[in-house]
């Protein structure tokens, strides 16, 4: 049986009933489907969402969208943008109606995710020898031709694992050797001849095939363009090499792919670099954080800040949360903590304050920590807070703000909520 039509499997989602499960959501819009509370265009202020409530800007949401597209046809890239980042299948869904490739992923889990909504091609950004996982994969490939899956290895081992598992199989796994990003990095092959040896396990498979290399430039230790741009060379030298042995003699296409969220211009400059090769190349850029950008972590180190002329992501994502405690005039404490709001790399930014339907900027306030279900705020002399007002927070690091909600609330720039995302952690 292959995977339904992405349209049939996001008409399932507009018909799921609104209940407890959805934190934010206004409590009398249990009962209702998505799609009947969508059609109500509730204003988020003023029609009845509860705080804490995280949404997303539509129209910097479409902006990115648009944004990263532009920029991967800009630089002849291909695109699979890294959907573990807001595992929300309408969102994989719009990426490739803006010219993605297919979507990046990291675990099987997500693989089925993406499956059960039309996803008909996959990076998988990991190695993967779960035999239960590869079998499932094997059986999508067999019973859907349109269905194709690329994953890294970087073992021996982990070859003659993903061969015991896949015998029987009528279609061969592609697999791309993944070279390290440099000592004490995370996964990948360390040198050279260690990826030779790699690829020469996979050609001794009939369940595999060599169709490429990759790597996660984010990972190069002490990270510099210098250094960024001098390890994707080394990858491309590696993929050139592999073409001059033959090693890609039963691929269609030569895979090189690289790209997180911080480094994608420098992908971008190497890959414009590769030469001719036996076989059309795919460069594919990855990078997933792009979609809600954020207000900290990627912001400050996007590549566009290097490179202003090709324009500026808008971090999309604003998370509401209200004034419940004003204990001394230094301090308060709003409802939102660790369980609503991203903190892995940075705390959220006090971004506005509303009270009484008027918005104003959060002078003097400052997020200083979270404890579970708690922001600790410091407020400067004068500033103007009380209990009962609502606070936008600015958020860092979209890869933990997504799994942190299941239907997410997407809000014209006047509160008019438009659409709700739903995600699968």
């Amino acid at each position: 049986m292959t995977a339904d039509s992405p349209s049939e499997a996001l008409a399932r989602l507009a018909e799921e009933r609104v209940d407890h499960r959805f934190k934010g959501l206004p409590p009398d819009a249990d009962g209702h489907t998505v799609a009947e509370l969508a059609a109500q265009r509730r204003n988020l202020f003023t029609g009845g969402f509860a705080t804490p409530v995280l949404a997303l800007s539509a129209d910097r949401l479409e902006h990115n969208l648009e944004l990263m597209e532009t920029y991967a046809t800009r630089h002849g890239l291909a695109f699979a943008p890294h959907g573990k980042t807001s595992m929300a299948p309408q969102l994989f869904q719009r990426q490739i109606e803006h010219g993605a490739w297919g979507i990046t992923l990291a675990v099987p889990h997500q693989v089925r995710v993406a499956r059960a909504f039309g996803v008909q091609r996959v990076f998988l950004a990991n190695e993967l020898v779960d035999a239960a996982a590869l079998r499932w994969i094997s059986a999508q490939l067999d019973t859907d031709p349109g269905f194709r899956l690329v994953c890294y290895v970087d073992s021996v081992r982990g070859v003659e694992l993903m061969d015991a598992a896949l015998r029987g199989a009528s279609r061969p796994l592609d697999v791309v050797v993944e070279l390290t990003a440099g000592d004490g990095a995370r996964t990948g092959v360390r040198t050279e001849a260690e990826c030779a040896a790699v690829a020469d396990a996979v050609a001794a498979t009939r369940t595999l095939r060599l169709v490429g290399v990759a790597g996660y430039e984010g990972e190069v230790p002490q990270a510099t363009p210098e250094r960024v741009h001098a390890w994707l060379r080394r990858l491309v030298s590696l993929a050139v090499d592999f073409d001059k042995a033959g090693r890609f003699a039963e691929a269609d296409q030569i895979l090189v792919s690289a790209g997180g969220s911080a480094w994608f211009d420098a992908v971008a400059d190497v890959f414009a670099e590769i030469p001719e090769l036996s076989r059309p190349v795919l460069k594919l850029l990855r990078s997933g954080a792009y979609v809600s950008h954020d207000d900290g972590h990627y912001r400050k180190l996007t590549p566009f800040n290097r490179v202003p002329e090709e324009g500026a992501l808008e971090p999309a994502f604003r998370l509401w949360t209200q004034v419940v405690s004003r204990p001394s005039p230094e301090q308060a404490f709003t409802n939102a903590g660790k369980r609503d709001a991203a903190y892995d790399l940075d705390l959220p930014f006090a971004q506005v304050v509303r009270r009484d339907g008027r918005e104003r900027p959060a002078a003097g306030i400052e997020v200083t920590g979270l404890s579970d279900q708690h922001a600790w705020l410091r407020t400067a002399p004068g500033a103007d807070l009380e209990v009962g007002d609502w606070v936008g927070l600015g958020l860092s690091h979209p890869c933990t703000s997504f799994d942190k909600w299941q239907l997410i609330p997407v809000a014209e720039a006047d509160g008019t909520v438009v659409d709700y995302i739903r995600t699968f952690f």
